[in-house]
């Protein structure tokens, strides 16, 4: 029976993937790996990705501890997303997923090659 986000699954890979579930989660991610970067900077790296589901998976990614939020309350506004120190212990799995990610990529590509 599938657990709803709400609940705490017995099944740690099941708790793994309720934080980083979501179609950009894991690209939002990747990119702030490389440092701090305003929402807009994030919107721009990202194109196709909406900005209404860009707010929601930085909200999610900040209650669930995996990012951290700086308001400068300046105007205009100035907020940057960063990993937190908890965040950085996903850094390994995700270099593990992309590289996983990659070579799947790969067999794709040949396997429709051998379909032509």
């Amino acid at each position: 029976m599938p657990v709803s986000k709400k609940e705490v699954s017995p099944c740690p890979i099941d708790s793994m993937l309720s934080v980083i579930d979501g179609r950009w989660k894991g690209t939002i991610l990747w990119r702030l790996l490389g440092g701090p970067m305003r929402t807009s900077e994030l919107r721009r790296s990202i194109p196709e990705m909406t900005e209404r589901m860009l707010i929601r998976h930085l909200h999610e990614m900040v209650e669930d501890g995996i990012l951290l939020r700086h308001d400068k309350k300046s105007v205009p506004p100035h907020v940057c997303y960063s990993i937190s120190p908890y965040g950085m212990t996903l850094a390994p799995v995700l270099q593990k997923i992309c590289d996983w990610g990659r070579k799947h990529q790969a067999r794709l590509k040949r396997k429709t090659k051998c379909l032509a």
